[in-house]
């Protein structure tokens, strides 16, 4: 594992390899995110049902679903953000991991649901700029 200095930042590089070998985990945190984003959307309205009413001393039964989602889905974002990975997107488990290409940093790219990484692209572009990664890369 390699770090930089970019400003007062110290921010982990990966290759290739250190990147594939965090993927399971990174599939079990978004997945886990992704079920936590379902809950509070499906309880959304009775939430804002509740808000609504809190003056009056009102309760809902979605109240500990609803805090039990967003922990979850601090938790998992955190334990993500620890490995040093960036998530981008969390409705397709879009993530950037920092890595060095020809003497520059760049972002892998991987998105839930795709078996290897196999893209990357600059670090001011995007998903959509991603380019395929040579088969030597490492």
């Amino acid at each position: 594992m390699a770090a930089r200095e970019e400003g007062q930042n110290l921010e982990r590089l990966f290759t290739l390899a250190e990147a594939t070998r965090l993927l399971p985990q990174l599939r079990e945190h978004l997945t886990a995110v992704q079920a936590a984003k379902a809950v509070l959307i499906r309880i959304k309205d009775e939430i804002k049902k509740a808000s609504a009413q809190a003056s009056y001393g009102g309760g809902s039964f979605a109240g500990p679903h609803y805090i039990a989602a967003l922990e979850q889905i601090s938790e998992h974002l955190q334990a993500v953000q620890e490995l040093g990975v960036h998530v981008k997107d969390l409705d397709i488990g879009l993530c950037d991991f920092p890595h060095l290409l020809d003497g520059r940093i760049v972002y892998l790219c991987w998105k839930l649901g795709e078996a290897e990484i196999r893209w990357w692209h600059e670090v001011h572009s995007g998903y959509a700029d991603r380019r395929p990664l040579e088969s030597d890369e490492s």
